[in-house]
């Protein structure tokens, strides 16, 4: 069985957040929600998350996960407010605990703070199946772009989180703790030998001027037509223009308030004694 995918793009992060399900008034899956942030207040908001539990609710469906392809750098996770108006099990790959005991480290956060991933509901390793009401879905280990990226196999599609973005912008960057480019191109060419029909659904778009933002190809067009990993391009060759590019990127404008959300499954740190959560900058260290 295929999965119905309902996509919402988030202009402000360039994300697309994912509602997959089997059918109306059956079970889905909401992949990669965000959370809206003012980086200038601090202030949270949840019109993203909104138009997903808007969507939810009008096709009269059961939640059962809320899945995150990784820790995402570039977006805050809506994960905890979503659970807490749908339920459903939030999930992440299971070496998120790794990342985890790096930023706790950067974040110096509180000695209470796990690094074992039990903020999550279940963590997923690499080939574990489960169920969306009559759907099956796979776990696919794609790390990389981070040591903990996770994509999930559903039917005729793929969700790739970060590893791949459309064909005409590339591929994710690996300079963040723990990335690897040689990683990550093994990580795209097992995707990539999927069947050429096999549905790809990104996280992101970037688009080029005059190109709308899409967020869906097939994996022939991934082949063909990729500007960093198309057929023909050797993990070498990929290594050293991924590492040319990402040497001249800066630091995706969330990071660092993201990753310390991200990191607790899109919980906020916890409340100091003055009954305010805050968020930390460490100075001169990325």
């Amino acid at each position: 069985m295929n999965p119905q995918v309902h996509a919402s793009f988030d202009p402000v992060t360039w994300t697309i957040s994912y509602v997959v399900y089997d059918q109306p008034g059956g079970h889905a899956a909401i992949i990669d929600p965000v959370l809206d942030y003012d980086p200038k207040s601090g202030r949270t908001a949840t019109a993203a998350a909104d138009r997903l539990l808007a969507f939810v609710r009008e096709q009269r469906l059961t939640l059962d996960w809320i899945i995150e392809t990784h820790a995402h750098a570039d977006h805050l996770s809506a994960a905890a407010y979503l659970q807490r108006q749908l339920g459903g099990r939030i999930a992440i790959g299971d070496r998120i605990d790794g990342v985890q005991r790096v930023f706790k480290g950067i974040f110096n956060l509180e000695p209470g703070f796990a690094t074992d991933g039990r903020q999550f509901d279940h963590l997923f390793a690499d080939g574990d199946t489960f169920a969306i009401g009559q759907l099956q879905a796979q776990a696919i280990a794609v790390p990389g772009h981070t040591p903990a990226d996770m994509a999930y196999h559903i039917g005729d599609a793929i969700f790739v989180g970060d590893t791949l973005f459309l064909p005409d912008v590339g591929t994710a960057r690996c300079d963040f703790p723990g990335g690897d480019a040689a990683t990550l191109y093994r990580s795209i060419r097992r995707l990539l030998s999927y069947p050429d029909h096999t549905r790809l659904f990104m996280c992101h778009d970037y688009p080029p001027e005059g190109r709308a933002p899409q967020w869906q190809c097939t994996v022939a067009e991934q082949r063909a037509h990729n500007i960093h990993v198309h057929d023909g391009i050797s993990e070498a060759d990929f290594v050293r223009l991924r590492e040319a590019r990402d040497a001249t990127l800066a630091m995706p404008v969330l990071i660092l308030p993201a990753i310390q959300v991200n990191i607790r499954a899109g919980q906020l740190p916890p409340a100091e004694d003055n009954g305010t959560a805050y968020l930390k900058i460490p100075l001169n260290l990325l």
